[in-house]
């Protein structure tokens, strides 16, 4: 296709070159009388042929040159190339519907040698769109991006984080309903590459990048997730029963630390009635259920109970039918009542005993806490990997508050919860590559905590995650954020000579 782009700029420069030659000139070219309408001279001097002075078709010239020079760039595999062309085609084909407009509709005569430049930036734009989608994406994540950090976010973040997280996740439910969205969300956001598309655990995963469980806790999202760009998600956490919510605040924004405050202690409908909700649905992504102990402002669990109550959780969703693909225990919200703790690796170990006796269908991965020092960590590990899981999720929210991340002012305004986003990055890295030292061939990894970018989604696959997950970075960057990361991941694994995203994990890992 390449070789079709530069013969059709090609033409396009010599159409445009005649044109300008028979302007200087002062030569009427030859087609006055050859058909209805037909009258180059009239069009040629009309006042709409030359801007500020300069005659279009020198304009014309020009374009078609710097098309050319993009063209050529396709033909050697040049990224930037692609991405130009994409807009300069785009440029010559609303220009050309502009200027067919102005012959048929104003000037009401045709110039076949005008007629001709735009057929040829016609074909160009359907060609190069048809060719690029990928680079289509790209743009429009970039522009969404754009659009949302300086014009939308600034808005949303005038209001109550609670409210706008409440009306975001209705908005994206209502959308989810609608075919004729999902539709179109797919044929724009969903990013189609081989080299990310992995197997892990029986599980096809078209794309690493994932929602983390925390946000869509009531189950609401499952049908437009998929749409708008992630690889899978997980619902949740959700509990054995029912829980409103932690005192308010559950949730605040800390924009100078791209860090949110959350405190939300597992809030949502409970087993059940997460089950009524998803039975109707079907799920065009794998999506996981994270799952954990039943929390209570007034009656806390002991831990014997506990055990029990994630047990019979499990079991409820073992018997509903749901099409889950995996489930995640959740064994480190810090944001919980009650002295219940997983962490000593005895009662972690009595817990996955029982957890084992289910022989659940579905792989379960664990979700680890940050803040332990790496001998803590490995003796969690260690006891993980006599038991059923198959990997990790490393990990959950950052506890220290003295986190050099995190700025000490805006932190002093929550005097409860615990921190997402960037204040998580560097101890998420750090134990996914301690993990992948000393457990690669026994556990899968997946990489939660501070994703902002393709560049910090590649950081910790490089260090051993195969999979990612996000929440706040898509908070402060915008919903087109996981498309964007895939599209940057497909740049990356190129840029280092990558064939696969299965080859990058752990490459920097010696």
């Amino acid at each position: 296709m390449p070789i079709v782009f530069i013969i059709l700029s090609l033409a396009g420069v010599i159409d445009a070159s005649y044109l300008t030659w028979e302007h200087y000139a002062q030569i009427i070219p030859p087609c006055s009388t050859v058909w209805w309408l037909s009258d180059c001279g009239k069009v040629l001097t009309s006042s709409y042929s030359i801007i500020y002075g300069i005659p279009l078709a020198a304009i014309g010239v020009f374009f078609y040159t710097i098309e050319l020079i993009f063209a050529i760039g396709t033909f050697f595999k040049k990224r930037w190339a692609r991405r130009l062309l994409i807009v300069t085609s785009l440029g010559g084909f609303v220009s050309s519907v502009i200027f067919v407009y102005l012959m048929l509709g104003v000037i009401r005569a045709i110039c076949w040698y005008c007629m001709g430049s735009a057929l040829i930036s016609t074909i160009m734009f359907f060609l190069v769109w048809k060719t690029y989608p990928r680079d289509i994406t790209w743009w429009l994540t970039v522009k969404l991006g754009i659009l949302y950090r300086h014009i939308l976010k600034p808005i949303l973040f005038l209001f109550d984080p609670e409210i706008i997280h409440e009306s975001m996740v209705s908005f994206g439910q209502r959308l989810g309903t609608c075919s004729f969205v999902r539709k179109v969300s797919s044929l724009l956001f969903i990013v189609k590459d081989k080299r990310l598309s992995q197997i892990i655990a029986g599980i096809s995963f078209s794309s690493p990048v994932g929602l983390a469980a925390g946000f869509d806790y009531e189950a609401r999202l499952t049908q437009i997730l998929g749409p708008i760009g992630f690889g899978f998600q997980s619902v949740g956490t959700i509990t054995n029963n029912p829980y409103e919510g932690n005192v308010k605040p559950m949730l605040g924004r800390l924009p100078h630390s791209k860090s949110l405050m959350v405190n939300k202690g597992f809030k949502n409908f409970g087993a059940s009635e997460t089950i009524k909700r998803l039975k109707k649905e079907t799920f065009t992504i794998p999506v996981g259920v994270s799952v954990g102990r039943t929390n209570s402002r007034t009656s806390t669990l002991s831990q014997s109970q506990s055990v029990a109550d994630i047990c019979e959780a499990f079991i409820t969703f073992e018997k509903s039918g749901v099409p889950f693909s995996y489930y995640e225990l959740n064994i480190s919200c810090p944001n919980l009542h009650g002295s219940v703790n997983f962490y000593k690796p005895s009662l972690l170990d009595e817990l996955l005993t029982q957890i084992d006796k289910l022989k659940l269908t579905k792989p379960v991965f664990v979700k680890m806490p940050i803040e332990k020092p790496d001998k803590d960590f490995r003796a969690m590990l260690q006891v993980i990997n006599k038991h059923s899981p198959v990997g990790i999720i490393v990990g959950n929210l950052q506890k220290n508050r003295k986190n050099p991340v995190l700025d000490p002012k805006e932190v002093a305004k929550f005097p409860v919860g615990f921190f997402s986003g960037k204040p998580t990055l560097d101890d998420s890295n750090r134990l996914i590559e301690l993990t992948y030292r000393k457990f690669s061939k026994r556990f899968v990894i997946i990489g939660c905590g501070g994703i902002f970018s393709g560049a910090d989604a590649f950081e910790k696959i490089k260090r051993g995650a195969s999979l990612v997950q996000l929440i706040t970075g898509m908070i402060y960057e915008g919903p087109q954020l996981p498309s964007r990361i895939a599209l940057d991941l497909i740049d990356i694994l190129e840029d280092h000579e990558f064939s696969s995203i299965q080859e990058a994990v752990g490459s920097d890992v010696t």
